[in-house]
């Protein structure tokens, strides 16, 4: 009778702890979904080829976003191509050179820990100062850009880290065993396994760039402008939103800033699609 009571006792926790994981996940999901329909069915309708398309410097129309989409993509691209390299050369030091628990490696760890928890604010106040004032760069989308870098340094660091490290080491061991380098080993092998994390890792900050607007407008200034350049100034997304946000005296700017945001979420979940998309490419090739 003990043991059946027991049994009994177990099948009740066990029920409870699924239902409660299972109200968790649906929460989460359900927060995700409430958040995309409120934005999407107040924006949608607000959105059309000539909100997306329209350059009010040159047309005159004041409610066109192309120069601010075009300043996004600058910035997105130029604060993944600096800090992408900087980040998986780093993880590829700690799991494949640095000898594990040395002093580096945790005095690396500890500085990348330490940026991860810096409110953004502070990264623009250091970017203004350091890129704007002291190299000379002015507002523009490469202050921007390296301060965004910066910023995004410890989410690329930590999730590559953590994709090399789930490589098995029998890839490792068997390809030294056939006489490969260490680089040709890491380029050929690791790299290629660890690809669908480190891709998660540039959607993550991917995510964060578009997101960031402190550091953006404390940087990149608020120009509303298509950059020629790097070195000119612009105004991304979500500068533009919380412009927008901050001048809500009509409709039409509660209108323009539910576009948006609509136009936001968008492009973020089309990054997303071809992100994953190009992962399971790299999945089916590795296997």
């Amino acid at each position: 009778m003990d043991l059946i009571k027991l049994k009994k006792q177990r099948q009740q926790k066990d029920a409870m702890l699924n239902v409660f994981i299972w109200a968790s996940a649906a929460l989460t999901v359900g927060f995700l979904f409430w958040i995309i329909w409120y934005i999407l069915s107040n924006g949608l309708q607000h959105v059309d080829w000539n909100f997306i398309s329209d350059d009010y410097t040159r047309t005159g129309d004041e409610h066109g976003i192309f120069p601010m989409i075009i300043a996004t993509i600058y910035m997105v691209i130029a604060s993944i191509a600096v800090a992408a390299p900087l980040g998986i050369m780093t993880a590829i030091y700690l799991t494949e050179y640095a000898k594990p628990g040395s002093k580096s490696v945790k005095v690396i760890r500890f500085c990348t820990e330490s940026l991860a928890g810096i409110p953004s604010i502070i990264f623009g106040l250091f970017g203004m100062t350091f890129f704007v004032a002291v190299l000379g760069l002015g507002f523009s989308i490469l202050s921007g850009a390296l301060t965004l870098s910066i910023l995004i340094l410890p989410v690329i660091i930590r999730t590559t880290e953590e994709a090399l490290m789930a490589v098995s080491q029998t890839y490792r061991e068997g390809s030294y065993g056939l006489g490969a380098s260490k680089i040709y080993t890491i380029w050929r092998l690791i790299l290629p396994s660890a690809m669908p994390g480190i891709l998660t890792s540039v959607i993550l900050s991917i995510g964060r760039v578009i997101g960031e607007s402190a550091p953006v407008f404390l940087t990149a200034g608020m120009v509303a402008r298509i950059p020629e350049s790097l070195l000119d100034s612009g105004r991304t997304l979500t500068v533009h939103l919380y412009k927008l946000t901050t001048e809500l005296f009509s409709v039409e700017e509660w209108n323009q800033a539910y576009g948006t945001a609509t136009v936001l979420i968008v492009l973020v979940l089309i990054i997303n699609m071809l992100t994953k998309l190009i992962g399971s490419r790299f999945n089916r090739a590795n296997y």
